[in-house]
């Protein structure tokens, strides 16, 4: 199997995760992309890339922690949204 393409793919991931405006929804999506990063790290033997992007993994779930995660964002935008009408 050609691993470029596996580090292609986690590069993109980590790109379009750097385009995306909801800052939670870019710690997830660039988690993924570190975790086929460190899928590719791993199969050709590049260690220090490995440690690199597990630690950006680690930063992404202590901030996706700190805010509540995703589901919780979106149910705090649904209770804005909403008027009291009484």
């Amino acid at each position: 199997m050609n691993y470029e393409l596996i580090g292609y793919l986690g590069s993109a991931v980590i790109a379009i995760s750097l385009l995306v405006a909801n800052v939670t929804l870019l710690r997830y999506l660039n988690s993924i992309g570190c975790a086929i990063m460190v899928t590719y790290a791993l199969l050709i033997s590049a260690y220090p890339v490995v440690l690199m992007n597990c630690i950006c993994i680690i930063i992404n779930i202590y901030h996706i922690a700190k805010v509540g995660g995703l589901n919780n964002q979106i149910s705090s935008l649904l209770r804005i949204g909403k008027t009291d009408r009484s």
